[in-house]
């Protein structure tokens, strides 16, 4: 109830909702625009292409594309006003018209001149030629980018090093089809008012006098404007990583040693990104296919094959970490090292394999670019190293048992191979700040308690061992302490006394809290918000100063732990949905989201229709369908069930009761199976789930009832009892309710997988670093820590 109530008010208005999606958008938009800093940092250095003579190009040949950064070096940059007298000195050889439309491909194409030897103006011209040339070829090969515009005037360079004319329209039907147009990214940014006043909702492009007050709304949300920024935003992030690689032979080389193109770099790349492919989406139209186990198909696709092949090594490396105590420890036992030893070479290969196929930082899509792939680097540094040194000794408090615990980090390493789970740790980061003010609320509050809690019972709880003794002056010597081995209150007889030691006398605070200091509160009260041991600070209070001081801890429990662990928990929630997107949803976006998940968990009815023209087969499709029929199956499983109430002992006499009862209800349910698969026919039988879920159990039942004559064992016993707790599953299926509430309940845990696991890694990392930590305390060993 607390939980619903801080989420109700943690809710956001719908008007908030849509501004929050807005910014969220605009955000997202304009993100990817900037270039990181070890990519920036190229711009730093001067430009030095990589030049080319162009010398006799066969006409066979289609003319590529010639670098804008090479163009910027041999074009005139004049003013607009300039270029209204100017007339190009060109001659007769050099008279080459634009062509915008051409309907056949040319054969023969003019000559270029060496332009070595020549002199400025004609290289100039020489220039102007191979670019009217290149365009007209992309023209003819269907190449979408920037062309001179027919009728306009010739304009100078852009400041982004781009030839054009003045300002033109392209359509770009890669990206928005036929119908939407956008400005080139190469010609100039684009303005976003711009685009609202000539981008409409459908993509068109309009004039000012279309855009009524009705549309002009100032918090009306334009999908298609957001998705054009973004795009355009990408594009520049693309164009300027594209100039970088066009000026800088060292940008994008892994290493700054293995070339941009070579042929190994692609091998490598081939196998670092392969990734299996299920073809869900027919690559002519678009459309999905029906294909059969669709999430498996999805999983597999999930990581490439390395990733993988890592998580399959990784895992095999934790499971022999488990065998680890502190007798039986990886240096000692050489199938322990075997395992060690492959997760390191397989590692090595894989980081070799993505810093020469994506570079190490330096390159768009380096290896070290996150959080994660530093955790990645040092798991590898501390496992080598572990590996190299192997120390035979692990001492306490000591370098190799650091080592050996840095090296627990190790399970952590599938939150990187997997994206989803990694997904959920940055939603979870991303809501960070509201969590830490929710942390210094709680802590401000255990704060005031604490001091409260120091001013009033501070020395005030301290008692003598001894419970003769009431003064601390008092509280000296030894006395005989009686020594009880049962909380049972018995009397000795006669001549019996109970057992005693000697023990000296201790001014103590008792179980093991105490409110003398500040900080010795504050861990008493950190302790009681996990509801563990409020009650034997009661307890003490009540004893030590009386009853009325139990007020004390039961408003710190109702403040701390119901209102302000609820609220942490909320926030939590709220923040993670926020994050996630969900909790932006309005009222109507939300419903139509559980709309579809229902349509997705609803399934079809599965049911055969009547065979009409067969008597007995519609006679027994009629018995199976009947209400009473479904009524007694039902009671038959919750008899069975019942059996679940009594312990399966081996040579007991109501073990054979219950199995002899058990078998029965089997061959019940047999007969069941027979029967549907008459009336439905085998195939008709296998399209329903519950279907094939009641014949799985069935066959389990008859497996069983053939090991109990034969063998009579604790495996035969358990058996059975597994195949009844299996059976008592069937009886969702038998109700409407009960079978959405199951439904909901197995996409729940299958939506929520990656979390639970993400949570066992957690605790499998905690459990290897204590068993690291206080494995040895048992003996003896740092029990003073």
């Amino acid at each position: 109830m607390f939980v619903a109530v801080i989420l109700d008010n943690l809710e956001l208005d719908e008007d908030i909702k849509k501004l929050k999606q807005l910014k969220f958008r605009e955000q997202s938009a304009e993100i990817k625009e900037t270039l990181p800093f070890r990519l920036r940092i190229f711009e730093k250095f001067p430009d030095s292409p990589q030049m080319a003579i162009l010398h006799k190009i066969p006409n066979d040949f289609t003319l590529p594309k010639v670098r804008e950064s090479f163009m910027k070096q041999f074009v005139l940059e004049m003013e607009p006003e300039d270029l209204e007298g100017y007339q190009r000195p060109m001659p007769e050889c050099w008279d080459s018209r634009i062509a915008y439309k051409k309907h056949r491909p040319i054969n023969v194409m003019n000559k270029t001149a060496k332009v070595c030897m020549v002199g400025s103006d004609l290289r100039k011209l020489a220039i102007t030629h191979i670019i009217n040339d290149s365009n007209n070829q992309r023209l003819m090969l269907g190449d979408s980018s920037m062309l001179p515009v027919a009728g306009t005037k010739a304009g100078g360079l852009k400041p982004q090093g781009t030839i054009t004319q003045t300002k033109p329209w392209r359509v770009d039907q890669k990206k928005f089809g036929s119908r939407s147009i956008r400005r080139s990214v190469r010609s100039g940014s684009i303005k976003l008012k711009q685009t609202y006043e000539h981008l409409m909702e459908n993509g068109d492009i309009g004039a000012a006098s279309r855009v009524t007050s009705s549309r002009a709304r100032p918090h009306d949300l334009d999908i298609k404007i957001l998705q054009a920024k973004r795009q355009q935003a990408e594009m520049r992030r693309n164009q300027r990583e594209e100039d970088l690689r066009e000026n800088h032979p060292f940008f994008d080389t892994p290493l700054f040693a293995v070339p941009r193109e070579s042929r190994f770099r692609k091998i490598c790349q081939r196998i670092v990104h392969g990734r299996y492919d299920a073809r869900l989406k027919d690559p002519l139209t678009g459309k999905e296919r029906k294909v059969q186990y669709k999430s498996l198909h999805n999983f597999l696709g999930l990581v490439t094959y390395l990733d993988w092949v890592m998580i399959f090594v990784t895992t095999l490396s934790c499971i022999s970490m488990m065998f680890e105590t502190p007798q039986y420890r990886v240096m000692e036992h050489v199938a322990l090292q075997v395992a060690e030893y492959t997760f390191v070479i397989f590692m090595s290969l894989e980081l070799a394999l993505k810093i020469l196929a994506d570079g190490l930082f330096f390159t768009p899509k380096a290896y070290i670019k996150d959080v994660a792939s530093v955790l990645d680097v040092f798991i590898y540094v501390v496992s080598t190293s572990f590996l190299i040194w192997m120390p035979n000794q692990v001492p306490s408090n000591s370098s190799a048992q650091l080592l050996m615990i840095l090296r627990c980090l190790r399970p952590l390493r599938i939150f990187t191979l997997v994206p989803h789970m990694r997904k959920v740790v940055y939603e979870l980061c991303r809501g960070f700040k509201e969590i830490l003010l929710v942390s210094t609320l709680l802590i401000l509050l255990m704060f005031i308690f604490a001091s409260y809690g120091v001013q009033l019972y501070g020395g005030r709880l301290a008692r003598c061992n001894d419970p003769t003794i009431q003064k601390r002056e008092d509280c000296v010597g030894v006395f005989m302490r009686r020594v009880f081995v049962t909380k049972m209150k018995l009397t000795p007889g006669v001549n019996e006394s109970y057992p005693s030691m000697l023990v000296p006398r201790v001014w103590a605070n008792p179980r093991r809290f105490n409110f003398d200091n500040i900080g010795d509160a504050m861990l008493a009260l950190f302790e009681v918000l996990s509801y563990k041991g409020w009650i034997d600070v009661r307890d003490v209070l009540i004893k030590a100063l009386g009853p009325v001081h139990a007020i004390y801890i039961h408003v710190y429990i109702f403040l701390g732990c119901m209102i302000g662990l609820t609220l942490f928990v909320g926030v939590v929630i709220a923040n993670y949905s926020e994050n996630k997107g969900t909790a932006l949803l309005t009222v109507d976006q939300r419903r139509w989201c559980d709309l579809k998940k229902r349509l997705k968990i609803a399934q079809p009815l599965h049911l055969p229709p009547r065979p009409d023209g067969r008597k007995f087969r519609a006679f027994v499709y009629d018995i199976t369908q009947h209400i009473a029929f479904k009524r007694c199956i039902a009671v038959v499983v919750l008899v069975n069930s019942m059996l679940l109430s009594i312990t399966w002992t081996k040579d007991e006499v109501h073990t054979e009761r219950l199995v002899i009862v058990s078998t029965f209800l089997t061959f019940v349910f047999v007969i069941e199976v027979v029967m549907k698969n008459i009336a439905f026919t085998p195939r008709g039988y296998w399209q329903s789930r519950r279907n094939r879920y009641d014949l799985l159990v069935t066959v389990a039942g008859v497996v069983w009832i053939f090991l109990q004559t034969t063998l009579r064992s604790d495996l035969s016993y358990f058996i059975g009892f597994m195949v009844v707790i299996l059976r008592f599953f069937t009886i969702t299926g038998k109700h409407t309710t009960l079978k959405m509430l199951m439904l909901t309940v197995g996409v729940s845990v299958c939506k929520s997988f990656f979390i639970i696991f993400g949570m066992f890694l957690l605790v499998f990392f905690y459990a290897l670093a204590g068993t690291i930590l206080f494995g040895t305390v048992k003996y003896g060993e740092g029990i003073g820590r």
